[in-house]
């Protein structure tokens, strides 16, 4: 049985020993949109797989830097929105 649940805005899904092993390419794509999955066994957690902190960091500075060029270049506020929004259709797919 998989349970998905979002707390804190970050999604977490629990599932089962089997399930976890029969879908765990499909439980490795929602780790790398920044879900925690935890795994059970009988109904007790057994392990936790989460995004690498590295991985999650170097996302992080990546954007960080990202703003720091745009308002170095002060854009016109209307591209930054559209910059805005195309990064959020990424993020949705």
């Amino acid at each position: 049985m998989m349970r998905n649940c979002t707390v804190s805005g970050m999604k977490r899904i629990e599932v089962g020993a089997f399930q976890a092993k029969t879908h765990l390419s499909q439980l490795l794509n929602e780790v790398q949109k920044g879900a925690v999955v935890t795994v059970t066994r009988r109904g007790k957690p057994v392990a936790v797989i989460r995004q690498e902190e590295s991985a999650s960091q170097a996302g992080a500075l990546e954007a960080v830097r990202s703003l720091r060029t745009l308002c170095a270049a002060r854009m016109p506020v209307a591209e930054i929105m559209d910059l805005r929004d195309e990064g959020r259709e990424r993020l949705a797919r």
